[in-house]
């Protein structure tokens, strides 16, 4: 009875070890609390004796960022979401980041975890969801899969949402660079207008910057990939330590977020938010990069960070 009554806010603690390094995931969520390479924090995470704010280390199912009004259209039919974000009047990051995820596999340097999606306002169909972490000798690596184990076809999207960290108090001396030649103007709801190329603006990250005091929370696409088909966003001091964000070709956009915005003042600018997506934010009305998983599908997608390079 002891130990139920001083559960953390986020569930059950899993470690995973490899080397130097170390992750925490959480029960909650299967999010990523904290990970370290040695004494160096890697991300901007959380305690254990917190609740985790500004979707530090959370994955988004069945959409990533915000959906308008709550609202969509999906084969003829009219949904409803409860909004989540009431100040904009929308619904973000989808449905399964505060709920209960098992615990289906652990070892010294790996986990995984699974969650249903049963259906509820506004989504009436049924995902099988698994989320695997790994930690090897490249750093750390998160696979998120989704099977439609529901009997229609149904709208589906994730993304991931990790802070970087150089370790700086804030971010603004730190140099950050992000391949995307094309990003999202935003209205005040943080929706999409259109498409704009980055070239003369302050999005424009494609070469090594320093951040500075630059304000940024929009969606880029259009990413430059490396040979080995991934693309990589890093965060780096001169002279100093440096992380890499990679994310598979499952993810054409990468939300780039400085936490200007967050409601607590404390943890404004003291990450990256680095996002990686497949599809575009308000996609389920857009249709932009939006999946359509028919019963028995499955999607998976891959990212992880480099905290060596």
């Amino acid at each position: 009875m002891e130990e139920m009554m001083n559960r953390a806010p986020s569930g059950s603690q899993h470690e995973l070890r490899h080397g130097g390094q170390r992750a925490v995931v959480t029960e909650v969520g299967a999010g990523l609390r904290s990970y370290m390479a040695g004494s160096r924090p890697v991300i901007d995470g959380y305690a254990e004796t917190e609740r985790c704010t500004g979707a530090r280390g959370h994955t988004m199912i069945p959409w990533p960022n915000r959906i308008k009004a709550g609202k969509f259209r999906w084969q003829g039919a009219e949904h409803q979401l409860d909004l989540t974000e009431p100040a904009a009047g929308g619904a973000i990051h989808g449905l399964t980041r505060w709920a209960s995820w098992g615990l289906i596999s652990r070892g010294e340097g790996h986990a995984s975890f699974g969650n249903v999606l049963y259906a509820c306002p506004g989504w009436p169909w049924v995902l099988d969801c698994r989320i695997d972490y790994v930690l090897d000798d490249a750093g750390l690596g998160v696979t998120t899969t989704a099977t439609n184990i529901g009997a229609g076809a149904c709208p589906y999207g994730t993304g991931a949402h990790p802070y970087l960290t150089v370790g700086t108090e804030t971010i603004d001396r730190a140099q950050a660079q992000v391949p995307g030649s094309v990003y999202l103007p935003v209205d005040d709801a943080g929706i999409p207008t259109g498409r704009a190329a980055v070239e003369a603006t302050r999005y424009d990250l494609r070469t090594k910057q320093v951040l500075g005091g630059r304000k940024i929370d929009v969606t880029y696409t259009e990413l430059a990939r490396d040979g080995d088909g991934l693309a990589r966003v890093g965060l780096s001091l001169p002279g100093g330590p440096a992380v890499t964000l990679w994310a598979d070709a499952a993810y054409p956009y990468l939300e780039i977020f400085t936490g200007d915005t967050l409601p607590q003042p404390g943890r404004r600018r003291t990450g990256l938010g680095v996002e990686p997506m497949t599809c575009a934010p308000d996609a389920f009305n857009s249709g932009d990069g939006l999946i359509t998983l028919e019963p028995g599908q499955s999607h998976r997608a891959s990212w992880g960070i480099d905290p060596h390079a």
